[in-house]
């Protein structure tokens, strides 16, 4: 047992980890085809490896979310997604 160390919590000292950045991606049928780095090189999608949903939260703030894990030209694996609320597209580390 982890003995207690008598400190308060800091909630203001909290911050998300993994936070989704914005990225751009170029589709063909709805489908990624491109990401567009950093210094706005294309990096063609070679593969889909997986894509899934996530619908949640429709009492509040909906989260309607499409999942892709890409597989890049140079090897790299990336998951994105877009959010179907705004239509934007990100990119979620793990």
């Amino acid at each position: 047992m982890v003995k207690n160390s008598r400190t308060p919590a800091r909630p203001d000292q909290l911050r998300p980890l993994n936070t989704p950045r914005d990225i751009t991606v170029l589709t063909e049928n709805n489908l990624p085809v491109a990401l567009f780095g950093s210094h706005q090189e294309r990096l063609p999608v070679v593969d889909i490896q997986e894509t899934w949903c996530i619908d949640d939260e429709w009492w509040r703030d909906p989260i309607q979310r499409r999942y892709y894990r890409v597989q890049l030209a140079n090897g790299s694996l990336r998951t994105v997604y877009v959010d179907a609320v705004s239509g934007r597209w990100h990119e979620q580390k793990y």
